[in-house]
């Protein structure tokens, strides 16, 4: 069973982590949430959920700006062609919906066997926004409490440059 809010945060509170959620229409692309990041501070993120015809699986925490190379990604990683995941995939794996693909979702115990590749330009910004584990929120928390976050999952994420 896929992990709420309600659980979400609080194992974000256990871990220490500060947050701030504003609440929202639902937003499925970056291209909906252009007023959003005017009005809210820090870095905002696009978040794709990438597949080989291995079966290998990556979730991609980019800025959401960043062009994200799939070829040239697949390559470094030595992996195969990446597509992206289908909803039923997300759903089993995130325990999310297309257009909730967020980095905090990795705290289901099924998304384990998921890399994780972060935008090094993210790691720029003081604090970062995304969405907890719903489209119509966004939280922000403090970028290095993210990446400490996703190791608190048990993924070691791979920082990289990605524009």
């Amino acid at each position: 069973m896929a992990t709420d809010r309600k659980t979400l945060f609080a194992r974000l509170e256990e871990l220490g982590i500060a947050t701030t959620t504003v609440e929202h229409a639902p937003m499925f692309t970056v291209e909906q949430s252009g007023a959003l990041r005017l009005s809210l501070p820090g870095a905002h993120t696009k978040n794709l959920f990438l597949v080989d015809r291995d079966g290998s699986m990556v979730l991609v925490v980019a800025k959401d700006d960043t062009r994200v190379d799939l070829k040239a990604l697949a390559k470094r990683l030595a992996a195969g062609r990446f597509s992206f995941g289908k909803g039923e995939q997300l759903e089993a794996v995130l325990g999310v919906p297309p257009g909730s693909v967020t980095p905090l979702a990795l705290i289901n115990a099924s998304a384990a066997g998921v890399k994780v590749v972060v935008d090094k330009a993210l790691v720029d910004f003081a604090e970062v926004n995304c969405h907890p584990l719903e489209n119509t929120a966004t939280t922000r928390l403090a970028t290095q409490d993210l990446i400490r976050f996703i190791r608190a999952c048990g993924h070691e994420p791979l920082i990289i440059p990605l524009g």
